[in-house]
């Protein structure tokens, strides 16, 4: 019981030191400004993406810390506007996925958020061969 609470403590700092090493990342990042295409964060939220750390199958319909961070990320990476970070996995999020997925072979455009999706997120950079405004679903 105690090594379970020490490796889950060990855990929450390492996601929190992860979190503060993305944060500097982004800050430095070529193109992590904002633009006129994607504006930045709403006062309150935050462009760093800090929600879910792990690789869980992800899925339409689905809510919660997981979707936040998909969504989080990809408004990050210029699929998705800020505005549409609400934890929910809708059809803008859907479309949005699936737009990355295209743009990232050989995922398959299927807008499930899988273990080699989740990989590509994380080490996507922003995207400018989509171009914003956003499909409306």
């Amino acid at each position: 019981m105690i090594r379970k609470m020490l490796s889950s403590r060990r855990a929450a700092g390492t996601s929190a030191l992860a979190a503060v090493a993305l944060a500097a990342a982004l800050a430095t990042a070529p193109g992590a400004s904002a633009d006129e295409h994607n504006p930045p964060p709403p006062p309150g939220s935050s462009a760093v993406c800090a929600f879910y750390d792990g690789d869980g199958l992800t899925v339409y319909g689905e809510q919660g810390e997981r979707v936040s961070q998909v969504q989080c990320i990809l408004a990050n990476r210029h699929y998705l506007p800020w505005s549409a970070v609400d934890g929910t996995f809708g059809p803008e999020t859907l479309l949005a996925v699936q737009r990355f997925q295209a743009n990232h072979p050989p995922l398959t455009p299927d807008g499930l958020v899988t273990p080699a999706t989740w990989s590509a997120l994380w080490h996507a950079g922003p995207d400018r061969v989509t171009p914003l405004p956003y499909p409306r679903a």
